[in-house]
């Protein structure tokens, strides 16, 4: 029999019940992106896990025989691929089953089940994926296979500011400082058409241009500097809060678009099919699209550009995930640095900071 803290019995109730009281109150702190994450996790584990069976009823091996299967099992076809996919990562699995932790807690305070079925579960481990960068020689082959001008400008932006894509196609020429050469970081696309704040507070940074990416900006100018001029709803992470921006965005399909449409800006994702084609037609090997952002950190950081910097312009609060990450890179250049050390001090100790004394 269960019962609630303060009292009272509650009717048992089944999986899908359950989700539906947790969502419909959980749905207030989350983003909208947030809100589709957490209803296509529920859905993935209930493919598995028949939804109609009682909350109280569901053991610790039932979830972990439910994970099993989310990680090694037949995926239900997406899109317009008909064709089922094998298996998941142990992230997105990791990532379903943190969710259900969740809504299981929710259920174990409310009176709804006894115990949490996964308390003690430990998450599946994962291998940390490499960083697969651009060599200098391939980046060159991209660009030359470029389709468009357009294109070719967008390539270079990215891979020599290391910002997210999303971040990319909410840019506007309003963002851009054309004396000092910044460029302010305010917005993201994380879905289609729907603009929210970088993802982190640390993503609301000013980025330092350097020459590539300065250059690509004027070659960009004459074909959308002068533009349609939007009016676009921004959702911030209070729920309900909304601004507005006034954008004439940097990257506009309409300019290449060969199937009619004469959208302003670029959707999620809009990179990466042109990406595939592109690595095809200059014959280097496949990485996705997001290595652009790998490739400015790793060169960045070979060339011994300071970590602390490096990470203040792709919005990461510290500089600890490169380390994590980018080690590899970080290590590279040890000679260099000793080089450089030798130069210095070899003639007088650098000048530092020193506290005034009374």
């Amino acid at each position: 029999v269960l019962f609630l803290s303060f009292g009272g019995k509650r009717q048992p109730v089944t999986l899908s019940l359950l989700a539906q009281k947790w969502m419909s109150l959980k749905e207030l702190e989350l983003t909208k992106t947030a809100r589709i994450h957490y209803h296509s996790y529920i859905r993935s584990v209930f493919e598995v896990l028949d939804e109609q069976r009682y909350a109280n009823s569901i053991t610790q091996e039932d979830m972990l025989q439910a994970r099993k299967m989310l990680l090694n099992g037949f995926q239900r076809p997406r899109g317009r691929d008909h064709r089922p996919l094998e298996g998941r990562k142990a992230t997105t699995v990791n990532g379903y089953i943190a969710c259900m932790k969740g809504m299981f807690s929710f259920a174990v305070r409310n009176g709804y089940m006894s115990q949490n079925p996964l308390d003690g579960v430990s998450p599946l481990k994962k291998e940390k994926p490499n960083p697969d960068p651009l060599t200098r020689e391939e980046y060159e082959r991209v660009l030359d296979m470029c389709p468009s001008d357009q294109m070719q400008n967008m390539i270079i932006f990215a891979v020599n500011t290391g910002m997210r894509h999303g971040e990319i196609y909410a840019l506007a020429w309003e963002d851009i400082d054309t004396v000092n050469w910044t460029a302010k970081i305010v917005r993201g696309e994380a879905l289609a058409n729907h603009f929210t704040p970088p993802k982190t507070e640390s993503g609301i940074r000013t980025v330092q241009l350097s020459v590539p990416a300065i250059e690509a900006l004027k070659q960009q100018m004459p074909l959308t500097r002068m533009g349609k001029q939007n009016e676009i709803k921004v959702y911030l992470r209070q729920n309900g809060e909304t601004r507005i921006d006034l954008c004439t965005f940097i990257f506009a399909p309409h300019l290449t678009a060969t199937n009619g449409r004469s959208e302003d800006y670029y959707t999620n994702g809009s990179l990466g099919a042109a990406w595939r084609t592109i690595l095809r037609r200059a014959g280097v090997r496949h990485r996705k699209a997001y290595e652009t952002r790998h490739t400015f950190a790793c060169w960045a950081l070979s060339a011994g550009v300071n970590p602390n910097f490096v990470a203040n312009q792709m919005g990461h609060s510290s500089a600890q995930m490169l380390y994590t990450v980018y080690g590899k890179w970080m290590t590279e250049n040890n000679l260099d640095q000793m080089a450089v050390l030798n130069a210095e001090f070899s003639r007088n100790a650098p000048q530092m900071p020193h506290s005034k004394t009374a």
